[in-house]
């Protein structure tokens, strides 16, 4: 299928990369200059910004609550952004979507980026959030039962690896990951892929970009080779929690999640691919506003719902 018309649209608009550097503060001034107005958002029950007290430190987080209840399952989620882009505004309106859809109560995280924190600080961010969230039960009214992690792109990269180091810690509170076109393979080797080739140009994020987007994060210290920064390289996938991946079919790192659902269910660990014809990486979103690329929220709530409390 090619590309959505509306998702086309928008590319046209784009100018050609042109290869000067990346600019981290202008690039991250010009997404707050885009983030809506607060009474412009899907409205919910109660949202809160706090600092939680981790063993990593401070960390700012979102506490989104979709309706009134005596209890509630929880999802932590990371936002994308290639490790140095994003923050608790730029995908406030993801976390939003997921509470209103899934009923968990959303714990968004305010991570640390690349480059000013080297690796791993931002992943250590998100485990210690976890945790938390884990410790907090009572104050959060968690039902003590169905704890969530997600995250898009770079996001889906954090929970993948949270989850393998919720694992080997011995915490095996994490019932579900759910991975948004996850980038888990971080060496950008071109012939490992075919959607590295097939959607390498025309498509926002290209295969050529790959590298420098991501350099701020790998030249901080984080090793491609290692499972932390690359989740499909650890060997080792059993007993991590069942996961959903949602790829886009005109995404470079479409296969990478792809093949990383494959190697879960070979591990014996539950895996559902959704792949959406028409989408490119990101449209989670940067096009959740078209109606058939809103589904992944539902399709959420619907993985959720089929494995709660077990």
């Amino acid at each position: 299928m090619t590309i959505h018309p509306e998702i086309a649209k928008i590319l046209a608009t784009l100018p050609a990369p042109d290869g000067s550097p990346l600019d981290p503060a202008a690039m991250r001034a010009g997404e707050a200059a885009h983030v809506a107005p607060l009474a412009d958002r899907l409205p919910l029950h109660a949202v809160e910004d706090l600092t939680a007290a981790t063993k990593s430190g401070q960390v700012p987080v979102r506490i989104y609550t979709p309706a009134e209840a005596d209890s509630y399952g929880v999802l932590v989620y990371f936002h994308g952004g290639a490790f140095f882009l994003g923050s608790l505004d730029t995908h406030d309106h993801v976390a939003r979507a997921l509470a209103k859809e899934t009923g968990y109560k959303v714990i968004s995280v305010g991570y640390r980026l690349a480059p000013e924190a080297a690796f791993p600080a931002g992943l250590e961010d998100c485990y210690a959030v976890l945790r938390w969230a884990a410790e907090q039960g009572t104050a959060l009214g968690w039902d003590g039962k169905n704890l969530a992690i997600a995250g898009d792109s770079s996001g889906g990269n954090f929970a993948a690896a949270v989850a393998a180091k919720a694992h080997d810690d011995g915490f095996d509170g994490v019932t579900h990951q759910i991975l948004f076109y996850p980038s888990v393979d971080l060496d950008f080797d071109e012939e490992r892929y075919p959607s590295m080739r097939e959607n390498a140009v025309g498509y926002g994020l290209e295969t050529a970009g790959l590298k420098p987007f991501n350099a701020f994060y790998l030249d901080s210290g984080a090793d491609p080779a290692d499972p932390l920064v690359s989740p499909i390289k650890r060997e080792d996938l059993t007993g991590l929690p069942p996961a959903l991946i949602i790829t886009a079919e005109h995404d470079p790192l479409r296969d990478e999640g792809e093949l990383y659902a494959q190697r879960l269910r070979e591990a014996g660990v539950g895996a559902t691919v959704s792949r959406y014809a028409g989408a490119n990486h990101g449209f989670v979103q940067n096009f959740s506003w078209i109606p058939e690329f809103y589904r992944p929220f539902r399709e959420a709530a619907g993985f959720l719902a089929a494995r709660a409390g077990q």
